[in-house]
């Protein structure tokens, strides 16, 4: 039996690293900081500057890489990749970093993010007589280039990003240099560290931290970046478009202690709660989050509330799949292998319930019945960001809008699902004042205004199905 919960699902971790000794040893430990972004595969190509050495496997970062392959990871340039599959099914030849041989030698490429246009372009392309080897949509850059009639890698490597369209955050390896890039709209973190004369590239500054490098700055919106025995260069070669910044990787995905888009993500969640509280108020005993994305949020709330924040609900971190049927008589089976409640926190207690999000209402509805069994005598769901009503096609999984509760639903009648006393949600403005109004923020997901115009087949159909995928793979 699988697990049904809903979240968001994180999307990808990606790590760079130039000029530093022992590269792919600190690469590992940089996807090990991003793991909470990606579980299903990881993958590391290092470069001792005459071969690219690449290895991948499914599953996380502990159980994939043994020191001895790492000792095998040689040079001082490495890429690595944490993924979660928003385009592509989740097999081995999809893990990335992707390695590749061209005329212009060996590459390997890591991605976050999604192309919206990766199956106009791979139509075409497949009719021209490329001949694809995954179905991530990060290999159709490789065959833009491929294609491109630009004879240096470079000027091959913009050519090709170009034509795409989306969100993506890259970092590229060569032989002889690394490169960066990140989208003109900026939808995906990319944040660039120093480290004893070499530079680090990571998607978040948790990375940075483990691998002792020192935050210099954000890779901005539209850069283009390559680093090598030259130095560090930069320019913007592409067509300037407004910021249109995730705010979802402040409320769900980037862990507390990081600093994205240059603000602290714990300082955002903590004035997400706060504002919540303003907005919704609530008369209670006890406020308690739903762990862990939502702890520093329910603090802001408690304490702007004046009410105690106690941890009612304990997560399992350990939690994956169990081919274990219990006995019909055990209700919502895997709630309980992910939370159970604490009775001696809400036992007669009027609670308020702090989450980041509800996109089905199944998980929160599961969760209330269990506090409910503990005793709580009124439970009032506050949630830190705006009903979620539309899809996301720049690198989350987020359902249809059919799956998700609150497109055709309005408050009162969640509130009625969930059988809680009282509902609310953050408001648009709210998220929008935590994060800070002075930078451009993408809500699409709660207003349906899409940055950039979707093509016909991304708009209508999920993103994780783009290319249909119908083999079996033994995975080892």
């Amino acid at each position: 039996m699988e697990l049904n919960h809903y979240y968001p699902k994180e999307e990808c971790g990606i790590v760079g690293l130039y000029g530093v000794e022992e590269a792919a040893n600190f690469a590992y430990l940089g996807i090990y900081a991003l793991q909470h972004r990606g579980q299903e595969s990881a993958g590391i190509v290092s470069s001792n500057g005459e071969h690219l050495y690449r290895y991948a496997n499914m599953g996380k970062v502990v159980d994939v890489f043994t020191e001895k392959k790492l000792r095998q990871l040689q040079g001082h340039a490495a890429i690595a990749h944490n993924r979660y599959s928003t385009t592509g099914a989740s097999f081995l030849r999809n893990a990335q970093p992707i390695r590749m041989e061209s005329r212009f030698g060996s590459m390997a490429l890591a991605h976050n993010g999604n192309l919206t246009n990766a199956w106009v372009l791979r139509e075409r392309l497949e009719k021209q007589g490329s001949i694809f080897q995954t179905t991530v949509d990060t290999e159709v850059i490789c065959h833009l280039m491929a294609r491109s009639e630009e004879n240096d890698f470079t000027m091959a490597l913009i050519s090709a990003l170009q034509q795409v369209k989306g969100a993506y955050s890259l970092v590229v390896l060569t032989k002889h240099a690394l490169y960066a890039v990140r989208d003109p709209h900026g939808f995906r973190p990319l944040v660039l560290g120093r480290k004893n004369g070499g530079f680090v590239l990571a998607s978040e500054t948790c990375a940075l931290d483990i691998i002792g490098a020192e935050y210099e700055r954000d890779i901005m919106p539209g850069e283009f970046v390559r680093i090598d025995k030259t130095g560090f260069r930069s320019w913007f070669p592409f067509r300037k478009s407004g910021e249109h910044l995730c705010i979802f990787e402040f409320i769900y995905f980037s862990r507390p202690d990081s600093v994205v888009f240059r603000r602290p993500v714990y300082d955002v969640r903590y004035r997400l709660g706060e504002i919540l509280a303003e907005e919704h108020p609530a008369k209670a005993d006890v406020v308690i989050p739903v762990p862990d994305s939502s702890t520093v949020s329910a603090l802001g709330f408690a304490q702007k509330s004046n009410i105690p924040f106690h941890m009612g609900l304990i997560r399992s971190h350990y939690i994956g799949r169990t081919f274990i049927e219990p006995d019909q008589k055990i209700r919502d089976f895997g709630a309980k292998l992910k939370y159970n409640a604490i009775r001696a926190v809400v036992q007669d207690k009027r609670v308020v319930i702090v989450d980041d999000s509800i996109m089905r209402g199944t998980t929160q509805r599961k969760i209330v019945k269990m506090l409910r069994q503990a005793g709580a005598k009124e439970l009032h769901v506050r949630i830190s960001s705006s009903p979620t009503k539309f899809p996301c096609y720049y690198g989350i999984d987020i359902p249809t809008s059919g799956e998700l509760i609150a497109s055709e639903t309005d408050v009162d009648a969640i509130a009625r699902y969930l059988e809680v006393d009282s509902l609310g949600y953050i408001s648009q403005e709210g998220m929008r004042q935590a994060a800070g109004t002075s930078r451009g923020y993408c809500m699409a997901c709660f207003n349906g205004e899409y940055p950039i115009p979707l093509e016909e087949n991304t708009a209508y159909s999920n993103q994780k199905t783009l290319f249909e995928e119908y083999e079996v793979e033994e995975q080892k």
